[in-house]
């Protein structure tokens, strides 16, 4: 569920598209139309492919992304006194989200 986090990566599959002076990659998630046409040949009729194909900014090499996600949870046990990511679920109270607005695909 991290594919829209790490897409646009040098790492990532696909080449990199410039378009009006700005650096694109390609993602697309393993059940929309296009990873389904790519990987099986095609939409089955009994499926209805999920997700859609969107051209994200170029970003890079993936270990910038990650060194960020890193600093993001070594802050977040320092605020709530947690030494491991064991300790994370015994200081804090974890609350489910069901709905949110993603803004990064829209």
């Amino acid at each position: 569920m991290l594919g829209g986090m790490f897409s646009g990566h040098t790492e990532c599959a696909g080449e990199v598209i410039e378009r009006d002076g700005q650096k694109l990659k390609l993602f697309y998630g393993m059940s929309s139309e296009t990873a389904m046409k790519k990987h099986a040949g095609g939409v089955a009729e009994y499926r209805a492919s999920e997700g859609k194909t969107v051209e994200v900014p170029y970003k890079g090499d993936v270990e910038n992304t990650i060194r960020d996600i890193l600093g993001g949870l070594r802050s977040t046990c320092t605020y709530v006194g947690a030494a491991k990511l064991k300790e994370l679920s015994k200081r804090t109270t974890f609350i489910r989200v069901t709905q949110q607005h993603n803004t990064v695909f829209s």
